[in-house]
């Protein structure tokens, strides 16, 4: 999921490939609250997964993002 992730970060969000890691914030990937709201909207039309940005939000790493994307892929 982590691979997935990045992806859509870097092709749809355009964060640098460099910045994304496990241990990132998104302060560190440079992503504010509109961006989430983005993500959240492309995460269920590419990957199928329901996560509202609020839930994001409350993600402190990109390492917390996956794991609450997987949680919830995992329920499909």
């Amino acid at each position: 999921m982590f691979e997935s992730l990045k992806e859509i970060l870097v092709n749809k969000l355009k964060v640098t490939p460099e910045q994304i890691t496990l241990e990132a914030t998104f302060e560190d990937i440079e992503l504010d609250s509109l961006a989430v709201v983005e993500l959240s909207l492309v995460l269920e039309t590419e990957l199928g997964v329901s996560v509202s940005d609020d839930e994001l939000l409350e993600t402190h790493t990109v390492g917390e993002m996956v794991e609450l994307i997987e949680s919830r892929s995992a329920r499909v």
